[in-house]
């Protein structure tokens, strides 16, 4: 008969019809989770079968579990009585120092089952356990390695965020901010200052195997973000709006601030132990942001869906300077930020998942939801220029100021490649912004008369910022 006050099999419930080796694994795996209890003596479909108990049968099963785990656990028992039948109830508590051994394996819980640990996931628990994080331990490169230039630029924007004070000694505010190690740079230094063996991969799709351009970044972290979304945006749609007054208005098909925040969760949050890239994909409708790591500690994706989520630190020492320096305003808050962000977005979509040892986050341009056509009484008036990238709005300046200039000019002059300048063009010339008068080699290109208006309403904002 099955007992219907049990609950399922879950993360911190197991049942076992006797003890073995079987049901310690499942202690330790508790111990290296979140906890749980052990039912000997009922089978896996909740099925009292029970079990039989002599007067050293407790003591027997508890110095089974003192021998075979380290650090050793000592799980709370009892005996109860279900239906007649005696059961075994274990119980073990999430252990303050992980990873617990079985047998010289380690074990984590997942959903209802136990699963071995890879040499990556036992690292990650022993650092968390002790508080301590990759990118604090020294670095195999000397101080002499690092940037100087940005350090002091890092310390200027410290100081003016203001939330820890700095002394006028650069070797000082290193040895302050946990810098240094054993007289060489933290792994946090070496990837915000030093010479970077990781990259960030930026490509810009026009399919899923259809690629226009590939940017691949190698800086310090320093300077990184910065770099990529400079890049981004020469990929992303900007509408140019005009309401009468000599400024010009900008919505940008995503918010760049909440771009920007999707950087920084990725820079700050990846695994470098992981020699994998970060993987920035721009589409038409859509961007792809995928790092090294899945979500870290006892963090779940469902977490990140509500406001009150507790961040757990990967790289303590990154997220920690990346505040001082007035990047990140709270830790944990990232994701709501950006739903904040999003907010004047209502056509965007914010989805996110972990595949394999990675962690994907996309923004979506969702369908609009069509009205009913209704022919108007006099056509409407617009006075905007459409949604053009950034990229295309300064090649249409380039080709009004050079009618004549050549494709490997355009491509030095915009810093990417001469097959992308190409297509480019064709774009302008599909959507009727861009023309070519005369022959292929001797011919000029021409803007339009939408080209030229959004060029010519331009102009007074341009000079004023001169």
């Amino acid at each position: 008969m099955k007992v219907s006050n049990l609950m399922f099999e879950s993360l911190t419930t197991e049942y076992k019809r006797s003890f073995g080796k079987e049901a310690i694994i499942t202690l330790a795996a508790f111990a290296n989770t979140d906890g749980g209890v052990l039912y000997i003596g009922i089978d896996d479909s909740g099925v009292v079968c029970g079990v039989e108990t002599g007067p050293e049968t407790i003591q027997r099963y508890l110095n089974e579990i003192k021998l075979a785990t380290y650090p050793q656990i000592f799980p709370k028992v009892q005996i109860e009585n279900r239906e007649g039948k005696n059961i075994l109830i274990f119980e073990v508590s999430e252990f303050p120092v992980k990873p617990i051994a079985c047998k010289n394996r380690y074990y984590k819980r997942v959903h209802n089952s136990n699963h071995i640990m890879s040499l990556e996931e036992i690292i990650d628990l022993q650092q968390q356990s002790l508080s301590l994080s990759y990118d604090s331990y020294p670095s195999r490169d000397s101080l002499s390695s690092l940037d100087e230039r940005l350090i002091k630029r890092f310390f200027q924007r410290v100081q003016e965020q203001g939330r820890i004070i700095l002394q006028d000694d650069f070797a000082t505010n290193l040895t302050k901010l946990r810098l240094v190690r054993e007289g060489k740079p933290a792994i946090a230094a070496q990837l915000m200052f030093g010479e970077p063996d990781f990259t960030i991969r930026i490509g810009r799709f026009k399919s899923e195997a259809t690629i226009i351009d590939d940017v691949v970044i190698r800086a310090p972290l320093m300077t990184a973000v910065d770099e990529t979304l400079v890049i981004v945006k020469k990929h992303i749609n900007v509408e140019y709006l005009f309401d009468g007054s000599r400024q010009r208005k900008e919505r940008w098909q995503y918010p760049l601030a909440a771009l920007r925040e999707l950087v920084l969760n990725a820079v700050v949050h990846r695994d470098y132990k992981s020699p994998s890239d970060i993987i920035i994909k721009v589409f038409d409708d859509r961007i792809l942001i995928t790092n090294p790591g899945k979500l870290y500690g006892k963090l779940r994706l469902d977490d990140l869906k509500r406001n009150d989520y507790v961040s757990s630190l990967r790289n303590r020492l990154l997220a920690e300077m990346f505040y001082l320096a007035g990047d990140i305003e709270r830790y944990g808050t990232g994701y709501v930020r950006i739903r904040e962000y999003l907010q004047e977005y209502p056509e965007l979509a914010l989805a996110f998942e972990e595949m394999g040892d990675f962690f994907k986050v996309e923004l979506r341009v969702t369908p609009p939801i069509t009205p009913p056509i209704t022919p108007p009484i006099t056509p409407p008036i617009t006075d905007h220029t459409g949604f053009v990238t950034e990229l295309e709005f300064t090649l249409l300046r380039l080709l009004q100021a050079d009618a004549r200039i050549s494709a490997t000019k355009l491509a030095e002059k915009l810093s990417i490649g001469r097959d992308t300048v190409k297509e480019y063009i064709q774009r302008l010339k599909t959507r009727g912004l861009l023309k070519r008068v005369g022959q292929p080699k001797t011919g000029v290109w021409l803007l339009t008369e939408t080209a030229e208006a959004l060029i010519v309403r331009d102009k007074p904002t341009s000079n004023k910022q001169k």
